[in-house]
């Protein structure tokens, strides 16, 4: 009955806050300062710890710990409340009274000299500069004068001394106590400083001219000196010169500083052009070379143009006779003056402006003017110029033709200047406009053509020329695959053209590529209409083949991917894989196709299987059929059928007269029907070509770890039907070398072998034990390694504890320390501010007494 009343009683009685502790009952925490943590799921039977935390409440609480106990430690750090005495022996018996003195004595010296030396250099050693001692130097012994020259320099005299440093007065008392002068004024300070300075202008003259005495003097010493030591000298003979001993030659260290020495310092010059400037200047020199072929092909003289003359500006215009100028044209001929008539002094002033512009363009357009009558056919027959003097010169004579020129000679000057090259031309809207600027001209003129229209419409000159040289580009690239498609195709012209497509292209890369893949993409499309209509397609033209060369040469052929370079690569092993050869002529664009790839991935080495099985089939179908030839064949070629022996030459003769040379593109496109005897030459070098691309093949894909895997049918080939077969020795060492070099190759990668199993063993009645973990705790070989682990465990959780704690007492000291600073800061601002306001009014309070005293 007693606990059942006790326990009423305590379920009747007011119950405790929750927080409650100790029996001291804690106020409700702000909502806002309470963190949950949350769990991130709910396990039963699992106590939780610290699942609501109070960081404001356990943040407050540590700031007032370490205020009681860190914070005291710091503000007491200096203060000691025990007297110690630490002088030196003063309760050691063993030593005596003397030496305790004398060794607080050195001890005290010690503590001084640390002190004062503390920042001191070392003072035993002397500093010198040029020799000199620093300390003299700071002496300021030397003052220079600034009138003075190197060989008095720091002389000063006495009298300008005391006339600029106070001097004065003494130097008044003493020229006016001198004897014979007592009757004279004295002379103002102005007036004996003008005299010291012409005194001093007097003596710096005096010295000029003694030091010039002195350099002629020794001047005309070295100079005779010279003389007598010439005729003194006696000159030994060959024989003794022989005999004497060699002098030590000078090591690289004196040969270098000689050449440094003697070396051609850097010389300035004048800046560089811009590229406007330069087709600014380019096209400006064009034009007037136009204009002047154009004047010389229609016969008009340059004294037609009248030039202005001097007017003075009193002339009343008034005169009615035109005078001639009776002035007279001075030459020398064989070394002799000549003196020659002219017409009017104003043709010749007109004709030596004109030879003097004509030389100014005859360097700068030496090179333009290729092809067109020599380095300065556009300047030659000058029919304005009236001086008929022979002195200067042939070309000049031969360009300042006189008025009394026959008519035959205009003529001819006409003629030539309608035969020559214009030096402008209007940038062509179509392709037939530049196919008929281009068509009848030799190559270099063609060339020369192309360069004056880029020249003449430079991106830089007129808003509208980027778009018609972009024109330009597509249209010359028309126009040679028109010259790759003419018979016999002009192959020379179409080299130098590739050098204008390259400037172009640099100019305009976009279009450029835009153009090529749009002659590439038409082929491409022509090559799958035929495939789709015949089920099989023949090399193409010259024209694509010459395209796929081009875009190797205008854009990198080493990139990953470039957007004109991959489809033409693509586009070459489609070739390689597609068409079928079923003539001389499809054997010769396929090796040139093969030329092309390899140039293509020279630098990056990428493997090309459609180039080897092509080469492979070159030689399958060089070698007689038989039954077994080691390989297997690829399309497009075929082991049996009417074109599978195209190559073999089977005519001895033809094989003897057969010389080795390059395969020309001529015959990929030749017309006419060839000879046997030159068909057996052009098998025979196809064959070589193909056996010279083998050996770069090999040379490229030596490093590759299946090459011998790759380069077996090669081998094959060459050892058993190639070698003993009836070609040139020549063609035989060929053969040879290839084989030798795929065989020097040494084997990058070992077979793959399988690995030994390991034996299944027995099945045994031993029951196999299976141990299970136990979620949430450690799991260790045995106690003493769990034990290990719990302490290691714990000993890096106090670490990191007490490294937090550390951190957490250096952030409040750091902010004690700060808040004293600015208490020291403010109390110091606050007393200066006082010290300006005293300073202010004891300022006022004077100037006030100052004002009285002013008013009185």
């Amino acid at each position: 009955m007693g606990k059942a009343r006790a326990a009423a009683a305590r379920a009747k009685a007011p119950r405790a806050p929750a927080g409650a502790r100790g029996g001291r009952a804690r106020p409700n925490p702000n909502p806002f300062e309470v963190k949950v943590n949350r769990q991130k799921f709910q396990v039963l039977g699992r106590k939780t710890r610290h699942d609501v935390g109070l960081p404001g409440v356990s943040r407050a609480r540590a700031i007032q710990k370490r205020t009681q106990t860190l914070l005291k430690e710091y503000k007491e750090r200096d203060k000691s409340n025990v007297f110690l005495d630490k002088r030196f022996g003063e309760y050691n018996s063993n030593i005596s009274a003397e030496e305790k003195m004398t060794r607080r004595f050195a001890l005290e010296q010690q503590r001084q000299h640390e002190k004062r030396n503390i920042y001191n250099l070392n003072e035993d050693e002397e500093l010198t500069h040029y020799g000199q001692s620093l300390a003299d130097i700071e002496k300021h012994n030397d003052i220079v004068d600034s009138d003075s020259d190197t060989e008095e320099r720091g002389a000063l005299s006495a009298e300008l001394t005391a006339a600029h440093f106070g001097g004065g007065g003494l130097l008044h008392k003493k020229t006016s106590n001198q004897p014979g002068q007592e009757g004279e004024r004295p002379r103002s300070r102005k007036e004996l400083i003008e005299e010291l300075i012409l005194k001093s202008k007097q003596e710096k003259r005096e010295r000029q001219a003694q030091r010039e005495d002195a350099l002629e003097l020794t001047e005309r010493l070295d100079r005779d000196w010279r003389e007598i030591h010439s005729l003194l000298a006696p000159k030994a003979p060959r024989a003794q010169h022989r005999d004497r001993k060699e002098q030590p030659q000078p090591d690289a260290y004196d040969r270098m500083v000689r050449e440094l020495g003697f070396e051609m310092k850097a010389q300035p010059c004048n800046r560089m052009k811009t590229e406007q400037e330069l087709a600014k200047e380019e096209q400006e020199r064009l034009r007037r070379l136009e204009v002047d072929r154009v004047r010389r092909m229609l016969g008009k003289e340059e004294g037609d143009r009248k030039k202005p003359t001097h007017v003075s500006a009193d002339d009343l215009n008034d005169g009615f006779v035109l005078d001639k100028d009776d002035r007279r044209l001075l030459s020398y001929e064989d070394g002799k003056m000549k003196v020659q008539e002219e017409q009017s002094g104003e043709a010749s002033a007109g004709g030596n402006a004109e030879e003097e512009g004509e030389d100014e363009s005859e360097d700068e357009s030496e090179e333009d003017a290729e092809g067109s009558g020599g380095s300065d056919s556009h300047l030659d027959l000058d029919c304005d110029a009236e001086s008929e003097d022979e002195s200067v010169g042939p070309e000049r004579v031969r360009r300042r033709a006189p008025r009394e020129r026959p008519e035959t000679g205009c003529q001819e000057a006409r003629e030539a200047a309608g035969a020559e090259l214009p030096y402008t031309f209007a940038a062509p809207e179509s392709s037939e406009e530049l196919k008929s600027l281009l068509s009848g001209k030799s190559a270099e003129e063609q060339l020369l053509v192309v360069e004056r229209i880029q020249k003449c419409h430079h991106p830089s000159l007129a808003v509208g020329n980027k778009a018609k040289l972009e024109k330009l580009f597509g249209f010359l690239l028309e126009y040679v695959g028109d010259l790759a498609t003419d018979d016999p195709p002009d192959l020379e012209v179409i080299d130098k053209l590739v050098v204008q497509l390259y400037n172009l292209c640099q100019m305009f890369p976009e279009s450029a590529s835009e153009s090529v893949r749009f002659v590439l993409r038409d082929a491409m499309h022509e090559m799958e209409e035929r495939i789709e209509a015949k089920g099989r397609a023949s090399f193409p033209g010259l024209d694509v083949l010459v395209y796929l060369r081009i875009a190797g040469l205008l854009f990198p052929a080493s990139d990953f991917w470039h957007p004109v370079v991959t489809p033409a690569l693509v586009c070459l092993s489609q070739l390689l894989t597609k068409c079928p050869v079923l003539s001389l002529q499809d054997a010769v664009k396929g090796l040139f196709v093969c030329c092309v790839s390899l140039d293509y991935v020279s630098l990056s080495q990428r493997f090309i299987p459609e180039l080897i099985n092509f080469l492979l089939g070159i030689l399958y179908i060089a070698t007689p059929n038989k039954q077994s030839q080691g390989h297997t064949l690829v399309h497009p070629f075929r082991p049996r059928g009417k074109n599978s022996e195209l190559l073999l030459v089977s005519n001895d003769e033809d094989a003897a007269t057969w010389q080795r040379r390059s395969l020309s593109l001529h015959w990929a496109s030749a017309s006419k029907a060839q000879t046997e005897t030159e068909a057996n030459h052009t098998r025979l070098s196809c064959l070589a070509v193909c056996l010279a691309l083998a050996q770069r093949c090999v040379l490229m894909y030596g490093t590759l770890p299946a090459f011998q895997d790759i380069m077996r049918p090669f081998r094959t080939l060459l050892t058993q039907h190639l070698a003993a077969s009836n070609h040139p020795q020549e063609l035989q060492e060929l053969c040879r070398s290839t084989l030798t070099a795929i065989e020097t190759q040494e084997r990058r990668y070992h077979p793959l072998v399988s690995e030994k199993s390991k034996p299944v063993p027995l099945k045994l009645f031993t029951p196999r034990l299976v141990r299970v973990l136990e979620f949430g705790r450690k799991q260790g070989s045995s106690k003493e390694e769990q034990e290990r682990k719990r302490l290691v465990h714990k000993h890096r959780r106090e670490f990191k504890g007490a490294v937090r704690e550390i951190r957490k007492d250096n952030q409040f000291l750091a902010r004690m320390q700060l808040s004293e600073i600015r208490e020291r800061d403010a109390e110091r601002k606050r007393k200066v501010k006082q010290l300006f306001n005293s300073l202010a009014e004891q300022e006022g309070e004077w100037k006030a007494l100052k004002r009285k005293k002013f008013k009185k």
